[in-house]
């Protein structure tokens, strides 16, 4: 009997689908021993997207984030999402090298890596660098849509990924646009190109067809599956665990899984969403047009956003058919961070301005020039590129050639002399004002979980500004809390 092994990709991709990334650290903790005492093969963690936000917003340090779960998970890698750090900006190459060495160090052990563009260059840096610093390498070969997103341009791509030696391939859908019949010409052409390299699989439910897509990958060879823990399943995040594993018994597999385990993970889960307001995942029904726009689930939320704050929000089905056609015109690019970012607020200004490219960002001009990747530049629609550049900011931009600092070159230009290659990390991600507001009022990294209910309900009855004592009672106990001014 075969088995089918599992990648959990809750704290990652799950709670970064579902939560907008608002998981934190303490929330983490208390579940963290039951994941690495399940059985996965890794656990995802970490991305470059999630250190400003963790800093930004959370008000805690990532790297104490890796430090503190990489001591509760010793048996199980922790992954590292290994693609662009500093998600819309240049990306020097010895600031990528120190990401991934400062990971390493701190606990991770395997790097998932991505080159927006499926670009054998792009991979081979970023797999050379995380095999010097240790880490095992995943290579996402990203699947789109589009005339030239064909069986020969994956073949091609498949060969290219496997000749730099990953320890697996991962076919990475982060739209959900995968369906079982093209999983069914895709797959037998990525198994013949690999030589002999693992495949592991990678999709969303944002069309509702995540758990046929796996259950297609599984008759076709594939005997790795990325899954997410409910209420961080589903929806626009990954495939539930439970489902998958239900699915893959049924059909004759044994599963390297202790589901038992895991329930009181999705328990713990459950109940902070409760408490938090957070989205709780669910099934979703098929929605054909995600395959049109193809704006993946994270970027529909921020669009829609963006139309709303200036009372517009009523065109977001004209954005959605704009994207569509933003997208031909840059050239088919893959609908990932960052190259998704570009086209959907594009299409948005376009939308809210009324005047198709009278205004574009810096990202956007920086893209036609090729600074985002040479291919972009290449296919973009010759009038669509001429209208983007023929601007002031173009020119300028037009100057700008990029260079290669060092790190101790890079802390002369961040003004941070003397820092640890970590804050240096910090720096140049986010910016020393949201560093230090982040150290001088940090989050408390204790998160009472559903198994503390009753400090949970006294935490919550104490929020209740009218109320100047607060008395519970039962059995054998009692507690009273009194207010005084």
């Amino acid at each position: 009997m075969e088995t089918i092994r599992f990648v959990d990709t809750t704290l990652r991709d799950g709670h970064q689908s579902l939560w907008a990334e608002n998981m934190t650290t303490g929330m983490m903790l208390p579940i963290a021993e039951k994941l690495d005492n399940a059985g996965f093969e890794g656990i995802e963690l970490i991305s470059g997207s999630h250190l400003k936000k963790t800093v930004r917003e959370l008000r805690e340090d990532p790297w104490e984030r890796v430090r503190l779960v990489s001591k509760l998970i010793t048996k199980t890698p922790l992954r590292l999402i290994a693609g662009r750090v500093n998600t819309f900006e240049y990306n020097p190459p010895s600031m990528y090298r120190l990401f991934v060495e400062r990971m390493s160090a701190n606990g991770i052990r395997e790097a998932r890596i991505s080159d927006e563009w499926n670009d054998y260059e792009g991979w081979k840096f970023r797999v050379g660098e995380c095999h010097r610093a240790g880490l095992k390498s995943i290579l996402n070969l990203i699947y789109s849509v589009s005339p030239k997103h064909s069986d020969a341009y994956f073949a091609e791509r498949t060969r290219q990924a496997a000749s730099l030696n990953p320890y697996r391939l991962c076919l990475k859908d982060p739209g959900g646009l995968l369906t079982p019949e093209r999983m069914e010409t895709l797959v037998p052409i990525i198994f013949q190109n690999a030589n002999g390299v693992p495949v592991e699989l990678h999709t969303h439910c944002t069309t509702g067809l995540g758990p046929l897509c796996c259950i297609k990958g599984m008759k076709l060879g594939i005997r790795s599956i990325n899954t997410a823990l409910p209420p961080l399943a589903d929806d626009t995040s990954n495939p539930s665990l439970f489902n998958v594993a239900k699915n893959a018994r049924a059909l004759g597999y044994a599963t390297a899984i202790d589901e038992e385990v895991l329930r009181p993970v999705s328990r713990h889960f459950t109940a902070i969403a409760k408490r938090e307001g957070f989205t709780i995942g669910a099934p979703v029904e098929y929605d054909y047009t995600q395959y049109q726009h193809q704006v993946p689930g994270g970027m529909l939320s921020n669009l829609r956003h963006q139309l709303r704050k200036v009372g517009l929000e009523h065109k977001f089905p004209q954005a959605l058919e704009e994207s569509i056609r933003v997208r031909e015109e840059f050239g088919y690019p893959i609908m990932v961070t960052p190259l998704s970012q570009f086209v959907g607020s594009q299409a948005a200004i376009n939308v809210i301005v009324g005047e198709r490219y009278k205004e574009v960002t810096d990202q956007v001009i920086k893209f036609a020039l090729g600074h985002a990747g040479a291919e972009g530049a290449r296919d973009m629609d010759p009038n669509v590129k001429a209208k983007i550049l023929d601007r002031p900011r173009a020119k300028e931009w037009a100057k700008w050639q990029p260079d290669e600092p060092s790190a101790d070159d890079m802390r002369r230009r961040l003004n941070a002399e003397g820092t640890s290659d970590e804050e240096l990390l910090l720096r140049w991600i986010i910016g020393k004002e949201d560093i230090d507001a982040m150290r001088a009022n940090p989050r408390p990294l204790e998160y009472l979980n559903s198994e503390q209910p009753l400090v949970n309900l006294l935490q919550e009855l104490s929020k209740r500004s009218k109320n100047r004592q607060i008395h519970v009672q039962t059995p054998g106990f009692s507690v009273t809390l009194e207010k005084r001014a």
